[in-house]
């Protein structure tokens, strides 16, 4: 008979709760902590000693970083989404010693664990739902007087649900591209020279 502790995915194997990682941060374990969100993002509040290497850059130079990385790894996102998909790029390419903070910087706040802040600002799931929800009021209201402006409605709601159903979201990633979120500048050579730099 199989049991549910049988099924549990390696992705699943692979979660760190807050506590623990805070265990591990606190005894000093050696980890490696990256976070693969946005600049911006991680310029806006991030957790002490970790390290911002963008998920588009991981998964663009994914070869290159694993020659860096070699002490096991807690990846972190804002929810623990993005960095399960770090940790899939990761493991395709040969690591084995990665964890994923469930929840993300997300459940480590509310935990009230510590944080560096920088520039405050709003998260892009926040954006998200402030474009589209006004995309979408507009788009009503102008169906008053248009009425196929009601389409566009239509189309923001089927991205939205595109989105929910393939775990993507182009108008994040379209976001993410504006000079408001982008923050410092982070390439493979800043990735790989902040990686060295906290080796040492």
């Amino acid at each position: 008979m199989i049991t549910d502790k049988q099924t549990t995915t390696a992705s699943e194997r692979n979660r760190l709760d807050v506590a623990g990682l805070r265990q591990l941060v606190e005894a000093r374990a050696g980890l490696r902590l990256i976070d693969v969100r946005t600049p911006g993002e991680f310029d806006t509040v991030h957790i002490p000693g970790s390290c911002n290497v963008p998920l588009s850059v991981l998964r663009e130079h994914r070869d290159e970083l694993c020659q860096h990385l070699h002490e096991p790894m807690v990846l972190i996102c804002r929810s623990g989404q993005r960095a399960a998909r770090a940790e899939q790029a990761l493991a395709a390419a040969g690591l084995s010693y990665l964890r994923v903070l469930d929840g993300g910087i997300t459940a480590w706040q509310a935990a009230g664990a510590p944080v560096r802040h920088g520039r405050v600002r709003w998260d892009l799931e926040r954006q998200v739902r402030l474009v589209a929800g006004s995309i979408v009021l507009t788009a009503v209201l102008a169906s008053v007087v248009f009425p196929p402006a009601k389409w566009l409605a239509a189309a923001i709601g089927a991205g939205l649900t595109f989105a929910a159903v393939s775990n993507t979201c182009a108008m994040g990633m379209l976001l993410a591209k504006l000079p408001y979120n982008r923050g410092p500048r982070t390439d493979l050579d800043t990735v790989v020279a902040a990686l060295a730099r906290d080796r040492r």
